[in-house]
């Protein structure tokens, strides 16, 4: 690492601490100032954890899940039937940060004004003038409740600020407040009503999460917890500047040309009739996962490489991401659908065939030297 080090940026939960800012071009290194980067990324990270955990009881998989993104820059979508938490963990982890926190219940009559904002006439001193109203998407952390209840047409009004961090109305461009992340939620039973999301949204969404039941255990905690009166004090641990100075840390951690192709492999594994596609995949996957699945693999296992202590990300590091970020953007035939396939499954045995070998950093797997 350089000898330029960034001005350190004051805790949300304590001001005699500040974090390490690296340089955006200098490479992750083992020097005492990276190694306290990591260290203190790994303490946050724990904080705000906690902090979701005092009201989020089991689930957490899908904790992780989320601020592993949050850390990453990407958004998020999460699936499960009603009454899991899926709204209450995205409102706690709002609490945990001081974000600014947007809503929207996406219904069918919601229109794309409604997301964006608009242009109103104003009367003023000097007569009528133009003025732009913004919606409720100009926030930093959105939770799009039940989008898929809102026709095709509403949810295309999240693609620019998904992908562009930007809104743009009636000509004018207007930058979105970093960091924006996009948190969805959405019910896998229901049939009125709903419109399945379009593949082109689908895939800017960083993981799709499976929300499922609590345990015995974890039942019993719940009612502990709402029916007695006592409600938890959530406290803000981190803040814009912080979270924007983690993401950029994210960003610095190294990877291996080895563990880069194993990324690679693994998304054009997804491919029917590739060169690593495995049996299931082409016999049961219309379309494969596009670049996008293979950057949240590698960002994912960055973080996963910072929580572990290192400034290194390893093959393990990127094999737990592979099902939240490819299952969304795989596209099932008809044949897997007759038979009962999913996409978890096949990914599943996708990772079990698929070697994670140095060699295929420069030689694919299966070719002749």
């Amino acid at each position: 690492m350089c000898n330029a080090i960034g001005q350190g940026i004051p805790h949300a939960h304590d001001h005699t601490k500040s974090i390490i800012i690296l340089p955006y071009d200098a490479p992750m290194s083992d020097s005492n100032d990276a190694l306290r980067a990591i260290e203190m990324f790994r303490t946050d990270f724990a904080r705000v954890k906690s902090e979701v955990l005092k009201v989020i009881v089991g689930q957490t998989n899908v904790v992780d899940g989320v601020l592993t993104a949050l850390f990453a820059g990407g958004h998020i979508l999460l699936e499960g039937v009603p009454g899991l938490g899926k709204t209450l963990l995205i409102r706690t982890l709002s609490q945990a940060l001081q974000l600014q926190f947007g809503r929207i219940q996406f219904t069918p009559d919601l229109m794309p004004a409604d997301v964006t904002g608009t242009t109103i006439v104003v009367e003023g001193e000097h007569g009528r003038d133009f003025q732009f109203r913004k919606g409720p998407i100009f926030a930093q952390i959105l939770l799009a409740d039940e989008i898929n209840r809102a026709t095709p047409k509403t949810q295309s009004s999240l693609l620019e600020a998904m992908q562009e961090r930007s809104v743009t109305v009636g000509g004018v461009t207007h930058p979105l407040e970093p960091p924006f992340l996009v948190m969805a939620t959405q019910n896998p039973i229901e049939q009125e009503g709903t419109y399945p999301l379009p593949e082109a949204q689908l895939d800017r969404f960083f993981f799709k999460l499976l929300v499922g039941y609590s345990s015995r255990a974890e039942l019993t905690t719940i009612l502990q917890r709402t029916t007695s009166g006592v409600e938890a004090k959530v406290e803000a641990v981190l803040g814009a500047e912080q979270i924007i100075a983690y993401q950029k840390l994210v960003r610095k951690v190294r990877v291996d040309a080895a563990v880069q192709d194993y990324a690679v492999r693994l998304t054009l594994a997804t491919h029917p009739k590739s060169e690593f596609a495995t049996p299931m995949v082409n016999q049961f996957v219309r379309f494969g996962a596009s670049p996008r699945a293979a950057q949240a693999l590698i960002l994912a296992g960055k973080v996963h490489a910072l929580l572990a202590g290192r400034a290194q990300v390893t093959f393990e590091d990127v094999r737990p991401a592979l099902l939240p970020a490819m299952r969304h953007r795989m596209l099932l035939n008809f044949e897997a659908e007759a038979e009962g396939r999913t996409a978890d499954g096949i990914l599943e045995n996708l990772l079990e065939t698929t070697p994670a070998d140095i060699r295929s950093a420069t030689q694919p797997v299966g070719s002749k030297k």
